[in-house]
């Protein structure tokens, strides 16, 4: 399975940016898809994941309040709505998609390609 990634970009500070993951190929359900980042120097992180029944998600602090994570079953998509960035956020995002929502990337079994998503001051 693979995961595709988009909606990266360039942006100031304050202004938003949307990421999209889906697999390519055939149609998977997976139990969660998250979000996590990788900044130059530093390790990954998690940012954020939902179940695929979207009941559940799971945001890490230094997002909450500015990302949104959704779910479009009908287009197997999970969307990412980042709004009030800020430099800090610059980083390669990644998709992954898991059997469990999980703030550790070791539970996610597949990985999309990554989106650079730079927030220029």
């Amino acid at each position: 399975v693979q995961l595709q990634a988009s909606g990266g970009g360039l942006v100031q500070a304050g202004g938003s940016l949307r990421l999209s993951c889906a697999p390519s190929g055939r149609t998977f359900s997976f139990g969660s898809m998250g979000w996590f980042r990788q900044a130059p120097g530093k390790e990954r992180e998690f940012v954020v994941a939902i179940t695929w029944s979207g009941v559940s998600t799971s945001y890490a602090d230094s997002v909450k309040g500015r990302f949104t994570i959704s779910r479009d079953n009908t287009k197997n998509t999970v969307y990412l709505q980042m709004n009030s960035l800020k430099p800090e956020d610059t980083a390669v995002y990644y998709c992954a998609a898991g059997e469990y929502v999980s703030p550790f990337s070791d539970k996610y079994d597949y990985w999309g390609q990554g989106t650079q998503v730079t927030v220029s001051s």
